[in-house]
Order: structure tokens, then C-alpha cells, then sequence
């Protein structure tokens, strides 16, 4: 697989397709780049997958994790594939913003799915430093399983998620989660979000009712930010996970300007 250098740190990358548009697709924290794997191979043109630093195969510094150098990862990514599309989730979604403040024009196309930050930190850091503490204090596969336990009667309502959380986190880097955890959850993406009312670029916003780390207004704030934005509101995480299929369509045809 091919590696893209950021100074000290080497990032992981994956490509599907070929031909344009290129669009670069940054995960969220604790994931690799194999979370938004589905999305790719139904579109046009190169799909990028890489893995922030101390995520996935991508190196894991002592320090330097916050959005900024987060910001940074996607940036070199991008530039190195020629990328003019972008694909955010969560702790990607914020990486995007960050480079947004900097250069409103940066991309052609944004999608910001469950976006977790703006110019507050994440909300609930201290539920991120017990994931943390696990995955400093045991065995990889333990400290998962401690984990998906903090997950309550999520799993009772829908077991099979448990499968696909054990798949997420199938290429995990503690070491490296551990420090990003530490780090980025008490970071803001953007210091002024007056800054995006200058994105021109199509901005596809794809938020969920009742979800705590991504809320649904962070969303809708967004949404009269952006002056060319559109807002999908799911209302559970039920029917998130349902309407993945539509939702890939819908993204797709998104990216393709259709």
C-alpha cells in the first residue's frame, strides 16, 4: 500500500478507482481508513482512504495530535492525489474545517458526515479518556472488549452493531488512539466558525437525532454557516445504519454534481 510522509509521521493510504474527480475521505477517531470503505467503490473518478496518524498503519507520534496536524495529514494527502472533493467523518469532518479556516476555498465538494466539533471542544472528553485508559492498561483485543461493555444496552437493542464496531476496530493502534484521545477532544477544529460563511463549495451535511458526540444541531449550525449547504437529518441511529445504501447513493451522486 502506499505511504505519504508528513514530516515525522508516515500515513497509510488506499486508493480505489482512477480518472477524476479525486476525492479524499478522512475517518473518525479510533478508526482507519477502512470505515468509509463502502463509500468508494460506487463512484466515479479516485477515492483516497488514508489513516490520520496513530490510527490504522499510519505512524503514531508521542504528541501532535490536534486538529491542526490532523488538519495537516489530510492536507499533504490530498495534495500528493490531487484531491479536490472531500469526505469527512466526525474527527475527519473537523479536520476539514480546520483546513477550511485557513483556505475557504480548499475544496470543490464537502461531505461532513456526523460532524462532532466546531469551535467547542467535543462534548463528554472524560468518556474518551476511559477509552483511553483501557487501551493503555491491557491487551489489544481486552481493551476492545472492555470497551464495546461501556456501550450499554446499545448492543441489546442491535446486536449485530458489536459486529461491525469489532470490524471498525479491527486495525486499530492503541498506542496511537490513546494519544490522539488525549490530545484532540480537547481541541476546537475552528477558532471562529464565522470563517465558513466564505465556503462557496457544495457542502452535503449528514447528521442524527439523539447521538451525543455528533449532536444533530451542531448539524443544523452548520447548515446556516455554509451558504451552500444541505441538511440530511436521520432521526436514530437505527435508521442511520438502515439507510446506509441510500445514503452511499445519495453521496455519490453528491460528489458527481448530479
Amino acid at each position: 500500500m502506499p505511504e505519504v510522509p508528513n514530516g515525522d509521521v508516515t500515513l497509510h493510504v488506499e486508493v480505489d478507482g482512477a480518472g477524476e474527480p479525486v476525492t479524499i475521505f478522512a475517518h473518525g477517531l479510533t478508526n482507519s481508513c477502512r470505515e468509509l470503505a463502502p463509500f468508494t467503490p460506487s463512484l466515479a473518478g479516485t477515492a483516497v482512504r488514508f489513516c490520520f496518524r496513530g490510527h490504522g498503519h499510519s505512524s503514531a507520534p508521542e504528541r501532535g495530535y490536534r486538529f491542526e496536524d490532523l488538519a495537516s495529514d489530510l492536507d499533504v494527502v490530498a495534495r500528493a492525489y490531487g484531491a479536490g472533493n472531500a469526505v469527512g467523518t466526525s474527527l475527519g469532518a473537523g479536520a476539514v474545517m480546520s483546513l477550511l479556516e485557513h483556505d475557504p476555498a480548499r475544496f470543490d465538494r464537502i461531505v461532513m458526515l456526523l460532524p462532532a466539533s466546531l469551535d467547542l471542544p467535543f462534548r463528554n472528553p472524560e468518556r474518551f479518556d476511559g477509552i483511553a485508559d483501557l487501551l493503555e492498561s491491557y491487551p489489544k483485543d481486552e481493551a476492545i472488549a472492555r470497551i464495546l461493555e461501556m456501550s450499554g444496552d446499545r448492543y441489546e437493542r442491535a446486536p449485530w452493531l458489536r459486529e461491525l464496531d469489532l470490524l471498525l476496530w479491527e486495525d486499530m493502534n492503541p498506542v496511537g488512539v490513546a494519544r490522539a484521545i488525549r490530545e484532540v477532544t480537547r481541541d476546537i477544529s475552528i477558532a471562529d466558525r464565522e470563517v465558513l460563511r466564505k465556503v462557496e463549495a457544495p457542502t452535503l451535511l449528514i447528521c442524527r437525532e439523539g447521538d451525543t458526540i455528533h449532536p444533530a444541531e451542531l448539524g443544523r449550525i452548520l447548515d446556516d454557516l455554509l451558504p451552500n449547504s444541505e441538511l440530511v437529518t436521520l432521526a436514530s441511529e437505527e435508521e442511520l445504519i438502515a439507510s446506509i445504501p441510500l445514503l452511499i447513493e445519495r453521496v455519490r451522486a453528491f460528489l458527481e454534481g448530479a
